[in-house]
């Protein structure tokens, strides 16, 4: 029997939940918390086990806490398991984007953690000069949406598609009134539901040029290695090898519609990848992957408690 072709994802922002790090304690890989904490200054360990919903609301605490658990979890993983050591391809959903680099070999893992620290803080301080919000928009094709979002752009809205993540659900995102102007518009269109995001700004719309010029000074300190494994972008859906131009593909990020669909299309088409695991909090993007390439396998690794590891 053929060894599978194993694409491994991984979440972004939206999956954190209180209490999210309690299944890990035990396991080896926790002590991967302690070296995010010593890169980022911070107690990562008190966001993963103490912090509340409104704390991890906070979109720097979310990205932080987010990335470590993914980073945990993958540790775990590939402490046994060769197919997640050396994967056909990574890809990861917004923030997930750092852990699939880490992943990759692209990103070390504590300039993963000083780049996600100065995002979170640019995003964090976009979103209090230019306050927005994000709602999911289900059972709506996506071309309408863009269609919808486009026509209260002309008459002076600020919203836009910010995710496709699959081809019946996409995200809006923009300023407040106008993502619920668009999110009754989706809804006299057809969609079957929308639902507020618990997200603090406007991601990936053009609300987020300071944060993106902010962040290019960050990006402009860090190494892009090589690597060993292709990564999918956000802002593209193509595969990328590492080296210098994911300073470019980050920073479009946070200004540019996360291509998610797309990307699992790239993956399991173009790169013939024929297994996708999602690692981290969470199980969106399976949902996701069933949706858009149903005939893909899926596994996930989100609990150590629940979830088999992938055999090799």
């Amino acid at each position: 029997m053929a060894t599978p072709r194993l694409a491994l994802t991984f979440p972004g922002q939206g999956v954190q939940r209180p209490g999210m790090g309690l299944p890990w304690t035990r396991r080896p890989a926790w002590a991967v918390v302690e070296e995010v904490s010593d890169a980022a200054g911070r107690d990562v360990a008190a966001l993963l086990l103490d912090a509340d919903t409104e704390t991890l609301r906070r979109t720097d605490n979310a990205q932080l806490a987010t990335f470590a658990l993914a980073l945990v979890a993958w540790t775990e993983l590939r402490r046994e398991h060769p197919l997640v050591t050396l994967p056909g391809a990574c890809a990861g959903h917004s923030l997930g984007e750092y852990t699939a680099l880490v992943a990759a070999g692209v990103l070390d893992p504590q300039d993963a953690v000083r780049l996600i620290l100065a995002r979170g803080l640019a995003m964090r301080e976009a979103c209090e000069r230019v306050p927005g919000s994000m709602a999911a928009v289900l059972g709506l094709d996506g071309a309408r949406a863009e269609g919808l979002a486009a026509a209260l752009r002309e008459r002076g809205g600020q919203v836009w598609v910010a995710n496709h993540n699959s081809p019946r659900q996409t995200v809006l995102a923009g300023r407040s009134a106008d993502v619920e102007r668009c999110a009754r518009a989706a809804e006299r269109a057809g969609a079957v539901k929308v639902v507020p995001l618990a997200v603090g700004g406007a991601f990936h719309t053009p609300l987020m040029a300071g944060a993106a010029e902010r962040f290019a000074e960050a990006l402009a300190t860090v190494r892009f290695m090589p690597g060993h494994t292709p990564v999918v972008a956000n802002v593209d859906a193509r595969a990328h090898r590492g080296g210098p131009e994911w300073a470019g593909l980050l920073r479009r990020q946070l200004t540019a519609p996360v291509r998610w669909s797309d990307t699992l299309r790239t993956l399991t088409l173009e790169l013939a990848c024929d297994r996708l695991l999602e690692i981290g909090p969470g199980r969106t993007l399976a949902a996701l992957a069933k949706a858009t390439v149903p005939a893909v396998s899926r596994d996930t690794f989100a609990d150590p408690l629940t979830d088999l590891a992938p055999a090799a």
